[in-house]
């Protein structure tokens, strides 16, 4: 069985690290952080993968250009 984990927790992940990503950057510190087989939701999406879960973020404007990558916009990330 996988493990389930928010968003806001890669969010925080990144937040913390303060550093740039890179698409698959992002997606294998998750995988490191996290593990390969779990699974992530959101608010308003279940069940993604890793790379999903970039995409989606992504997709929702949560992300900053930095350093010839991206960070977390932090007016982009929700309170809740």
């Amino acid at each position: 069985m996988s493990n389930e984990v928010h968003g806001h927790d890669v969010i925080d992940l990144m937040l913390e690290s303060k550093q740039a990503y890179t698409r698959e950057s992002l997606t294998a510190a998750i995988i490191a952080r996290f593990g390969p087989d779990t699974r992530y939701h959101t608010c308003f999406a279940a069940g993604l993968s890793a790379a999903e879960l970039v995409t989606f973020l992504e997709d929702r404007g949560k992300f900053m250009p930095l350093d010839g990558g991206f960070t977390v916009d932090p007016a982009r990330v929700c309170s809740h």
